[in-house]
């Protein structure tokens, strides 16, 4: 295992972790971005399988999210707004009048104190109190490490000295023909979701929790994402303008992945593990046409796909949903793993 710093930009650096398979993991101290994750394919030669850019600029413009660290409540708060202790506080509205990964003032775009190992690179934030619009001065961070199974560690830790929420996730796109391949719709998917939360006409969760089966977003058996996605009869379908749901995992911890994901061109296979309670699938529906990605490639719409590890949306509002509230000085601790092999 290795670790190599080299600039990126005038005041960022790129933070390369090899490990003795030659897969590397390249993040940033901009965002804690994930910017290139290279593995090997079916013939051994090694693919970047992480959509991003190769300049600043883009990263703090980056209006998808592309690799971001994604905090302090990732994902959709309904109202932009929530009651905690007797006190409503008023959030970022960013999405008409919601609020969507803490709204413009986003962790992704600030620059992050880091730490290096001999395998392993630890970003540090301090958020102050009434960041974002959400109480307490926390301390957050996120490490990146590579083991020798070929698998990305992303670990998060997060407190607060006022009781708050935290959801912190992971925004990489993947696509596991390649960042510059194109549509992700002939890739396979499984997921070990059984349930989902529905959403309504601005795609909060109406806070019930219905089943997969029958639905187009069953992928309980493994199917192409192209498959069922533009099946716009079914209303879920139609509000997100594809998949973008908050899938509930069945079984959630770290010694039995919750997808199974793959490429039948490169061969590449992606298995994910978390302990969060659920994962937002997200195809890419809202990319448009993305211009100057990585080695000037443009992403297409649907040119990735998202596995965001996360508590459920609008869970302040919900309190049926499992709860992401953290008393002052409890620490929020979550593992996702992305394990990477061939068929």
């Amino acid at each position: 295992m290795s670790v190599t710093k080299k600039s990126f930009g005038e005041r960022a650096f790129l933070y390369v972790i090899e490990n003795a398979n030659g897969m590397t993991a390249v993040v940033s101290d901009l965002g804690a971005v994930l910017q290139s994750l290279r593995v090997p394919d079916k013939e051994g030669v090694l693919t970047d399988v992480v959509l991003g850019y190769d300049d600043v600029t883009s990263y703090e413009n980056n209006p998808q999210s592309q690799g971001q660290i994604v905090g302090r409540f990732a994902n959709r708060i309904g109202g932009a707004a929530f009651t905690l202790n007797g006190q409503t506080y008023q959030l970022d509205a960013n999405e008409g009048k919601n609020v969507l990964h803490s709204g413009r003032k986003s962790y992704g775009i600030r620059l992050w104190s880091a730490e290096v190992g001999d395998d392993a690179v630890t970003f540090s934030l301090i958020s102050p109190d009434g960041d974002q619009g959400l109480p307490g001065e926390a301390k957050i961070s996120v490490r990146y490490s590579l083991s020798a199974d070929n698998a990305l560690h992303i670990q998060y830790c997060a407190v607060s000295d006022k009781d708050t929420y935290f959801n912190l996730t992971n925004h990489a796109y993947f696509n596991l023909a390649g960042h510059d391949s194109g549509c992700v719709g002939k890739q396979y998917v499984t997921l070990a979701c059984s349930r989902f939360t529905p959403v309504d006409g601005e795609l909060i969760p109406t806070g019930k929790v219905a089943s997969v089966a029958g639905t187009p977003l069953d992928f309980t058996t493994a199917k192409p994402i192209a498959r069922d996605i533009d099946k716009l009869e079914c209303e879920q379908l139609r509000l997100g303008g594809g998949f973008d749901h908050n899938f509930v995992i069945d079984e959630p911890g770290l010694e039995k992945p919750f997808a199974r994901c793959w490429s039948e061109e490169t061969g590449i296979v992606m298995e994910a593990f978390t302990d969060m309670p659920a994962v937002q699938f997200y195809s890419g529906n809202f990319m448009g046409d993305v211009k100057g990605g990585k080695g000037g490639a443009d992403y297409p719409k649907r040119g990735g796909f998202c596995l965001e590890t996360q508590f459920y949306p609008d869970t302040p509002n919900k309190p049926d949903f499992p709860s992401c509230l953290f008393k002052a000085g409890e620490a929020f601790e979550s593992e996702t793993v992305y394990k990477f092999s061939v068929m």
